[in-house]
């Protein structure tokens, strides 16, 4: 055998099985999976009081970095569990990505909490990441009005402030 034979034969056992799983990997979407709930108390962050808010709308909203332009968008509608899962075509490395809400499915519970209604993502493989998925941050809604039992939720999370 001679040595261009070797070198092919070596060339198809070790590099060519690698070059298609990476591009496989490649072609397959992420997986941006997060959650959506509803501030029972109106205090701009989760509670033990928060409850999930299924079938709100949520979204991934891509822009170039460069322009500001929208690259890239996706809407979804939240599980039961106020969970729910999107799937990016595509790698969004030049892009500044965020989760976003969009609707929520409870009239009484509908305003946007500011600060708790996106939440950046990197939608990229180029990140040394070796998983698919990815996670963003919850995202709340405020209640109109405030639960009567919220007083005393507060109050706990203070004591266990004060206690440090």
């Amino acid at each position: 055998m001679n040595m261009a034979k070797i070198v092919f034969v070596l060339f198809a056992l070790c590099v060519a099985p690698s070059i298609v799983t990476a591009k496989s990997k490649e072609d397959s979407p992420l997986l941006l999976k997060g959650r959506v709930y509803c501030d029972t108390c109106r205090c701009g962050y989760e509670t033990s009081a928060s409850t999930p808010l299924p079938r709100a709308v949520v979204g991934v909203e891509c822009r170039s970095r460069k322009s500001s332009e929208v690259t890239f968008r996706k809407e979804v509608v939240t599980d039961s569990t106020g969970h729910y899962q999107i799937f990016v075509h595509g790698d969004r490395g030049d892009d500044m990505c965020d989760a976003l809400l969009v609707k929520s499915s409870d009239p009484e519970c509908s305003t946007p909490n500011a600060g708790r209604d996106r939440a950046r993502v990197i939608l990229t493989r180029n990140n040394g990441m070796n998983s698919n998925t990815r996670f963003a941050n919850a995202m709340g809604f405020l209640k109109n009005t405030a639960l009567d039992s919220c007083q005393q939720i507060l109050q706990q999370y203070q004591e266990t402030e004060s206690e440090d």
